[in-house]
């Protein structure tokens, strides 16, 4: 565990301290707010309302029970493990890059932005794939361009990010394969 926990203050430093730029300082605080990806996310809920009608609004009751699973598993983690943040840390502090207003007061095991939006990536991928193909594999790059930043702001630590990604793809994995053998997402067919 020593050994784990090294390696990941290590990374934190390289992410947080050493591979940056100035277009990720102004770029990567951004991406992990949710006025930045919310419109995203309404664009995916119109969409599916749109072209699958009443599958459509299951669809997005289970986007939305994902999103919900993901946030309140991880807060449970986050009061279980009670991890301080590397903002918060009184060891390391001084040494964090904290690029954004304020450092949350909650745990950092895991991190909610990686478990929810790793969730969402999940449970989009497993019921859009069949629409859009490849393309669905973005959701995956959006989630982990999210997870970096958190890192990168410095108000996570990597494993908090991993941790928060296992626990979403899980939480989409048990709603995205539900929806898919209940329900799933097909055209209405017209008489």
């Amino acid at each position: 565990m020593e050994t784990l926990l090294t390696w990941d203050l290590k990374l934190f430093f390289y992410i947080n301290g050493k591979w940056n730029n100035g277009f990720l300082d102004f770029l990567l605080p951004w991406m992990r707010e949710p006025y930045f990806w919310a419109p995203l996310y309404l664009f995916l809920a119109v969409f599916v309302v749109y072209n699958y009608k009443w599958r459509g609004f299951f669809w997005m009751v289970f986007f939305i029970v994902t999103f919900a699973l993901t946030d309140q598993s991880s807060m449970f983690f986050k009061d279980a493990v009670a991890r301080l943040r590397p903002c918060r840390d009184p060891l390391i502090a001084p040494y964090v890059r904290v690029l954004v207003t304020y450092c949350p007061m909650s745990g950092s095991f895991t991190s909610s932005h990686a478990a929810n939006h790793f969730g969402l990536a999940m449970f989009s991928f497993l019921t859009l794939r069949p629409q859009i193909g490849k393309w669905a594999w973005l959701f995956f790059f959006w989630a982990a361009i999210i997870g970096y930043s958190q890192v990168y702001v410095g108000v996570h630590y990597p494993t908090d990010i991993l941790g928060g990604a296992l626990l979403g793809i899980l939480a989409g994995l048990l709603s995205g394969g539900f929806f898919q053998r209940r329900i799933r997402l097909e055209l209405e067919k017209t008489t």
